[in-house]
């Protein structure tokens, strides 16, 4: 049973999708060790998965709000959007999926010219529309209500008639085994069929990724071409990247630099 700061700092979690030490301390008016006990309790539990600094929602069922989503990491987020955009030249045509590290890729797109995007996420194409150099097109299906995905049996059909040079996508989680992850089963069914018809795919997500889970399976890491993180500490991803061929590019989030393994 939790006593109600735990249960408090659950749902704060919960809501925002990540706790830090310094802000729990300064909110309960407890020592900076007190909450660090917490968060080990809670992760303990499994409610909670200790990152620096703090601690993210563990959840393996239920994805964190969209919102929150988008406040997790960001900087490193538009570090990596930045990185991904460099990979992809003007006059080419890409997917990009569901996912707020997917949409800071399309923001540092902005300037490419001659750009053909099939997207199923709304927030993409309502970002990219208003600029004439990029053709955008929606795929068809069911608008989800927590973060404007389209996802169903007719955006898969859509996606199917298409081949691109190029595939950004986003997930949710990945296993130590290179397993990609994601909540919905409809979404996974896009992002695979994404996946089968783009000659050159890349993976975006930061480092959080590595220490969630979820339900259903995309694929695995060995299917992409490229896999661009801000920090890629598993060396058990490290390994699969180098046995697969993949591409695996870090970023630094405040500078300019980048590591890249080939």
């Amino acid at each position: 049973m939790l006593i109600p700061r735990q249960q408090a700092i659950v749902d704060l979690a919960r809501r925002s999708g990540r706790v830090t030490v310094e802000d729990l301390s300064a909110r309960f008016d407890v020592t900076p060790q007190t909450i660090r006990k917490d968060l080990n309790e809670l992760c303990d539990k499994r409610l909670l998965t200790r990152v620096h600094g703090g601690a993210i929602l563990a959840s393996g069922v239920e994805n964190v709000g969209y919102d929150a989503r988008r406040a997790i990491a960001m900087e490193a987020k538009e570090e990596i959007g930045r990185a991904t955009a460099a990979l992809i030249p003007s006059d080419s045509s890409l997917f990009i999926n569901i996912g707020t590290t997917t949409e800071a890729v399309a923001r540092a797109m902005l300037q490419h010219s001659g750009l053909m995007v099939i997207t199923n996420n709304l927030n993409v194409a309502s970002l990219m529309r208003g600029y004439s150099q990029i053709e955008v097109v929606i795929a068809g299906g069911v608008v989800r209500h927590s973060d404007g995905g389209i996802v169903g049996e007719a955006a898969v059909d859509f996606i199917r008639q298409f081949r691109m040079d190029f595939a950004v996508i986003g997930v949710s989680a990945i296993d130590q085994d290179g397993a990609l992850l994601d909540f919905d089963y409809r979404e996974v069914r896009i992002a695979q069929e994404i996946i089968a018809n783009a000659r050159h795919v890349i993976l975006v997500c930061d480092a959080t990724k590595f220490t969630r889970s979820a339900p259903v399976k995309i694929g695995h890491l060995s299917q992409v071409n490229t896999f661009v993180t801000d920090d890629c500490r598993p060396q058990a991803i490290r390994r699969i990247c180098q046995e697969s061929d993949v591409r695996l590019i870090e970023v630094r989030p405040g500078s300019t630099a980048l590591s890249e393994e080939i």
